[in-house]
């Protein structure tokens, strides 16, 4: 094996014997593993955080049944490579009838027409389909695709089980197993991996090629801090600069700086994070922080979501950043941010008042000879659509959740409220 080579490609299990993790899966007697021996494995979702060993496990399950795996990533796909791939993998069908497996790395990226594409190969069983992913295959994968795949879910490494992969690389590397390692603490090495393997072994190479090849290594947290601090990556998805730079997102888009907004998503699109998640944020931006100065936001948000789920990238940059650019030149308001909690806090500090009897229901002769509904105003039968009357619970009369921001769309109801409540609505 070259050298060259990554530590993590390096140490990438050949047999399921030598996977680790995802014993409920793999374990003896566990629904995957029983597949697998018995040679009739259902096209799949693998689901699970990244550096779970998606990949990896694809790679084992093709290596065990001994039958060919072609491999596509979402991220550079389109639906031609899809059917080229599917046509490659149909001419790879051995005599014995099985079917070569597509895998298909990050498969919540495709569109919806590209997940399409993959329906009749699956349903005919030309592939068997192993779609590995990081977001929930419910949300993420078609009804009509999800239907036709086992969805399993990956889970993080343990700490043992983290620790048994950098052991793992220390005793049976082709180059570290001829140096003298020791790992004096884990503390730092675990936390900055962030439960990823793949993540784990590229920062141990990092620290270890630091060393001269005849030098003796000690592993200590202090060394592993201070080279994740003198070695940090632009933009890490996975790591603390995936943390700092969507912050950096947020309050550019809360500060109303279209400029700043566009230059962090560049370096998140740069940097290969999901759209989607971008997108997701902008959806809870536009409820959060544009809230009720400007309802279309949520509206555009949303719309953006779904135009980039069915598009992909690279176009896709061109639907968020019109977004991105309205949100942060919106007006501004998160009163329906602070209004929800005001209420979530009064529901727990009186967690069990009564609802006023002339707003319940009575749908039965006795309840209404308990008065259930008694007195109340039907507001369509009043001028204006409206009739001043109670609706909150005795105890909390008089208090005010929501409080219009000061701005021009807010304004407006807050005019309109106090018209209708007079004093009850002095904001």
């Amino acid at each position: 094996m070259s050298t060259n080579i990554p530590l993590a490609e390096r140490m990438r299990p050949k047999d399921l014997d030598a996977y680790v993790g995802q014993s409920h899966l793999l374990g003896e007697q566990k629904v995957l593993r029983n597949a697998i021996k018995s040679g009739n494995i259902p096209s799949m979702i693998l689901w699970g955080p990244p550096g779970t060993g998606k990949t990896t496990l694809a790679s084992l399950i093709a290596n065990e049944l001994k039958i060919p795996m072609v491999s596509l990533s979402a991220i550079n796909s389109g639906v031609k490579d899809i059917r080229e791939a599917i046509e490659k993998a149909d001419k790879l069908k051995f005599f014995d009838n099985r079917s070569p497996i597509l895998f298909i790395d990050e498969i919540h990226r495709f569109s919806k027409s590209q997940q399409d594409s993959l329906l009749g190969a699956v349903e005919k069983g030309t592939v068997k389909l192993i779609g590995a992913t990081t977001e929930n295959p419910s949300f993420e994968v078609i009804p009509a695709l999800l239907s036709r795949c086992q969805v399993y879910t990956l889970e993080h490494f343990s700490v043992d089980e983290l620790k048994a992969i950098v052991d793992r690389a220390i005793a049976k590397d082709i180059l570290y197993s001829k140096r003298k390692i020791t790992i004096k603490e884990y503390e730092a090495l675990l936390s900055f991996s962030g439960g990823d393997a793949r993540r784990l072994l590229n920062i141990f190479e990092l620290i270890v090629n630091q060393y001269y090849v005849h030098e003796e290594i000690e592993i200590t947290n202090q060394k592993v801090e201070q080279t994740i601090s003198e070695n940090r990556s632009l933009y890490d998805k996975t790591g603390e600069f995936h943390y700092d730079i969507i912050s950096a997102f947020i309050k550019s888009v809360r500060g109303s700086d279209p400029n700043a907004a566009l230059f962090y998503m560049a370096r998140m699109i740069e940097g290969g994070e999901d759209p989607l998640f971008i997108c997701r944020r902008m959806i809870i931006l536009a409820a959060e922080d544009i809230g009720l100065a400007n309802p279309n936001a949520l509206l555009m948000s949303n719309s953006c979501f779904q135009a980039v789920h069915q598009i992909g990238m690279p176009e896709a940059r061109i639907i968020m950043s019109e977004c991105v650019i309205y949100l942060a030149s919106s007006p501004k308001s998160n009163s329906a941010y602070v209004a929800i909690d005001k209420a979530i806090a009064a529901v727990r500090q009186n967690p069990n008042l009564s609802v006023p009897l002339h707003l319940r229901n009575a749908p039965t002769a006795l309840m209404k000879k308990l008065d259930y509904g008694k007195d109340y105003k039907y507001a369509h039968d009043f001028g204006s659509n409206f009739v001043a009357q109670e609706f909150l619970p005795d105890e909390l009369s008089g208090t005010s959740f929501y409080i219009p921001g000061k701005n021009q769309s807010e304004e407006k109801l807050s005019f309109y409220l106090k018209t209708l409540w007079k004093e009850k609505y002095n904001f």
